[in-house]
């Protein structure tokens, strides 16, 4: 089984496959999909997490998520929200070591009870009760 840190599978943007692409950044659908449409943004620029980004590349980053945003919505009617997000560290669950940023479509009834969103990352916290 081929290491996707040794060489770096995103530093390699013709290997990962391109959407869209600006001067820093490009977009690629992921491989291994949490649902349909499920894209990746990734900084051209191999660095391990968001907080290694500078501004320009976080402008980068944004621009092609709205851009892929927008293209999933015009493609698939069903989609009707994000989760939007980025692993950083092993203990996280990030597997490349290589920044990127994760944009899954949600649809209604995609699971029984979305409460929590990206708090369902340890199980036993995604759902909660509001404090009065």
């Amino acid at each position: 089984m081929r290491d996707p840190n040794n060489p770096c599978l995103f530093c390699n943007v013709s290997e990962s496959g391109c959407a869209h692409e600006n001067v820093l950044a490009y977009a690629s659908y992921d491989s291994y999909p949490v649902s349909e449409h499920h894209c990746l943004i990734i900084p051209k620029r191999h660095m391990k997490d968001y907080f290694e980004l500078t501004k320009d590349e976080l402008t980068a980053c944004h621009e092609l998520i709205k851009i892929v945003k927008d293209e999933i919505l015009t493609k698939d009617k069903s989609v009707k929200g994000f989760n939007l997000g980025t692993n950083i560290g092993k203990v996280s669950g990030q597997s490349i070591l290589h920044c990127h940023f994760h944009l899954i479509p949600r649809r209604e009834d995609d699971v029984e009870n979305p409460q929590g969103g990206v708090r369902s990352v340890i199980p036993n916290k995604q759902h909660y009760k509001r404090k009065k």
